[in-house]
């Protein structure tokens, strides 16, 4: 597991990987401000019907303003940083197949060609990726929000889910490329606590800041890696 993260960070000085970092880093960058605008659009919206309805001019109606202001902000931080993972993943879904031939042109020179995965299939993975773990995510906030409290517990459910939803996405959609999903969901039932482990790693990428802007293309690169060790186990 650690010689795979390093061969993938490695690589990050290979110009094609870099290539797929910045359009990934790009489409995502998009993604958000059409996210963010949408948050500020909706809570605007909201803020000024209840303002209105108590008066703009009243104490409550001031007070209420300034509740839905800051809790604007904190609702948009945290949205972001949940489906940071998502959206980062769908992004890179469309350059995967670049991503994960420079990484077999580099390390596996012998293998022989993938099948050409159509950008089609390859956005209905990254759509299914980022609307499972959006859609865990947010019904996993309350729990969330109840182990806030209890900071090495919240820490180990939250990159304990992610970790699990993350290594089976990005197991199957690097593995599709040369194998039946029949195959890949055998594979991954019989190595599913590696494949778990793995993704509790990009888990761990996807929400620090900073790394987290490289961490799709190395979540890729990485899980590459583990793909080709898992099937010669296999």
């Amino acid at each position: 597991m650690i010689a795979a993260l390093a061969k993938a960070v490695g690589q990050l000085s290979d110009p094609r990987l870099r290539a797929v970092l910045w359009r990934a880093l790009g489409v995502s960058l998009l993604i958000f401000a059409g996210l963010w605008a949408l948050c500020w659009l909706l809570l605007d919206w909201a803020g000024s019907v209840m303002v209105a309805r108590l008066g703009p001019d009243t104490f409550w109606g001031e007070a209420t303003a300034w509740m839905v202001g800051l809790g604007g902000v904190a609702a948009v931080l945290a949205a972001s940083f949940l489906v940071f993972p998502a959206i980062m993943g769908l992004a890179q879904s469309l350059f995967l197949d670049d991503a994960a031939a420079a990484v077999e042109g580099r390390h596996y020179p012998m293998l022989p060609p993938a099948r050409e995965q159509p950008m089609t299939e390859a956005l209905g993975d990254g759509l299914r990726l980022a609307g499972i773990v959006i859609a865990v995510n947010m019904l996993a906030l309350p729990f969330y929000l109840i182990l806030s409290f209890i900071p090495p517990l919240n820490f180990f459910v939250f990159y304990g889910i992610n970790g699990y939803l993350l290594g089976r996405e990005y197991f199957e959609v690097v593995a599709v490329r040369r194998m039946p999903r029949a195959e890949i969901r055998a594979v991954r039932r019989e190595r599913r606590g590696r494949i778990m482990a793995a993704g509790v790693v990009i888990a761990i990428m996807l929400t620090v800041p900073g790394l987290n802007l490289f961490s799709p293309v190395v979540a890729t690169a990485f899980m590459v890696h583990v793909f080709h060790s898992v099937e010669r186990r296999a």
